[in-house]
C-alpha cells in the first residue's frame, strides 16, 4: 500500500511589497525542492498575499519510513533557505 506524506509550510517574507517579490522567493524555493527531491510542490493559499505563502509538498512512497526521510530533508532544505521566513511547518499522512 503506497503512502503519501504531505508537508505545508507557512512563510511570512517580510522584506516583500510585491507579488513579484514574493513570487521569486515561492519560484525558487519550488524550484530547489524538485530539483533536488523530485517532489511535487505547488502553493496553495495567501496567493494574493505579497508577505505570506502557503505551500505544500507532497511525496508517495510504499515505505512510511522513506517518505519521512524525504520529508525530513525537505523541510531542512527549506529552514536553510529560508531562515525565519519560514513560519510554520505541518506534517500529515494519507
Amino acid at each position: 500500500m503506497a503512502v503519501v506524506g504531505v508537508l505545508t509550510m507557512e512563510l511570512r517574507i517580510e522584506y516583500a511589497h510585491s507579488l513579484k517579490e514574493k513570487r521569486h522567493v515561492v519560484r525558487s524555493l519550488k524550484d530547489r525542492l524538485r530539483e533536488k527531491f523530485n517532489i511535487s510542490i505547488a502553493e496553495i493559499d495567501d496567493m494574493d498575499l505579497h508577505n505570506s505563502a502557503v505551500l505544500a509538498a507532497a511525496v508517495v512512497s510504499p515505505s512510511k519510513d522513506f517518505a519521512a526521510r524525504v520529508l525530513d530533508a525537505v523541510e531542512r532544505e527549506a529552514e536553510s533557505q529560508l531562515g525565519p521566513m519560514l513560519f510554520r511547518v505541518d506534517r500529515e499522512w494519507l
